[in-house]
């Protein structure tokens, strides 16, 4: 059996770390999977067993994804969309799948419709495969409800599954998405999608300490700027090391700056893939909201406070803090309100909270690759 993954990211990676996971889940169980990315991939992500085509880069020029740009700093065009679309297309025929997923589409990347609904048009016509939509626990939320509606359209009209990386007894696909009823015969909950990684933290490393954090995108250099400040007014964690670790799509400038202006007490380096053994030692965590991350912290269980990204009228990171905040798992800050002093407080709040743990779906890799090989042998 064979396999196409697409994915696009566009400013953090979580999106390729899920689809990763999902491919190393099939290609254990003997698929032969292809993973097409359309932007970098992360230097700590493992796609071992599996096959990996990185299509000519794209990425969002800013936070309000108005402008795409291509590897090389430009905004894509006509031909350059017409080239790629050319050489998704070609992927998909010499590698000929049985089971085609998309991640995200059609709730989004409407802006790579250009290649998507070619290949959605050849998957119709040339063989068939199971086409699925592999998606997070919630969704952006549009302004206009027509775009929502016309989401619901496409997936029903032209897909098979919609595989949701989410515990379904946690949140559900009409939390975040008005039109749910229409797509839900589509539907499975496969539990959220998390790999332990097996880098262990040298000997000290992340002892007690808070372990500040912004994913693995370009954003989040707000949140590092104020914790450099938080420290000193921290009543209950003025004590502790602080470590800030910069993601990789934050240029050497950023790092070297933020470290320049590290106070004692606080150590500045780049983000590791020993952080989930960082979080098991620590005494809070502080970070964005998204979905990895969110995971890693519930996992380690530790004391937490979240600074929801919500640029360019992003939702989803705010209404997953929430959510956890109202289970007495989280403070959270939001971005607009986010000081040295706002982020202190939270941070003393956060341990002020008596434990919290939420037992969660964590096989959604396995759950995700068993579904799609069960649906595709019934074909």
């Amino acid at each position: 059996m064979k396999a196409l993954i697409y994915v696009q990211h566009l400013l953090g990676t979580g999106h390729a770390v899920r689809a990763a996971a999902i491919a190393r889940a099939l290609g254990a169980r003997g698929v032969d999977a292809l993973f097409v990315s359309g932007n970098a991939l992360p230097p700590t992500l493992s796609l071992d067993g599996v096959s990996i085509l990185e299509l000519p880069h794209a990425r969002a020029a800013d936070t309000s994804f108005q402008t795409i740009l291509g590897g090389d700093g430009a905004p894509i065009d006509a031909a350059w969309k017409a080239m790629r679309a050319d050489r998704l297309l070609t992927a998909f025929r010499d590698h000929s799948p049985d089971i085609l997923l998309t991640e995200t589409y059609p709730f989004g990347r409407k802006k790579f419709a250009f290649e998507l609904n070619p290949l959605l048009d050849a998957a119709h016509a040339e063989g068939r495969p199971l086409i699925a939509t592999s998606i997070r626990d919630i969704l952006v939320r549009k302004d206009d409800p027509a775009k929502e509606q016309r989401m619901a359209e496409v997936a029903r009209d032209r897909y098979d599954l919609i595989l949701i990386h989410a515990d379904g007894d946690i949140v559900r696909l009409k939390d975040s998405f008005p039109f749910a009823d229409e797509v839900e015969p589509l539907v499975r909950y496969t539990g959220y999608v998390h790999e332990p990684r097996s880098a262990v933290a040298p000997a000290g490393d992340g002892i007690d300490e808070v372990i500040v954090s912004c994913g693995g995108g370009a954003v989040g250099g707000d949140l590092l700027q104020a914790a450099l400040g938080a420290r000193a007014l921290s009543q209950k964690a003025g004590d502790a090391t602080w470590r800030l670790l910069v993601g990789h799509s934050h240029g050497a400038e950023t790092l070297e700056r933020l470290a320049a202006g590290a106070p004692e007490g606080i150590v500045v380096e780049r983000a590791r893939p020993d952080f989930p053994e960082l979080l098991k030692r620590a005494r809070l965590s502080v970070s964005q909201a998204g979905y990895n991350t969110t995971i890693d912290i519930l996992v380690a269980g530790v004391p937490a406070v979240f600074v929801p990204f919500k640029a360019g009228g992003e939702t989803e990171q705010t209404q997953r803090a929430e959510l956890l905040a109202a289970r007495g798992l989280a403070e959270v800050v939001a971005e607009e309100d986010l000081t040295p002093q706002s982020l202190a407080a939270a941070v003393d709040a956060a341990l002020a909270r008596p434990p919290a743990r939420l037992e969660v779906d964590l096989g959604g890799a396995a759950t995700s690759a068993d579904i799609l090989i069960a649906e595709a042998e019934k074909r």
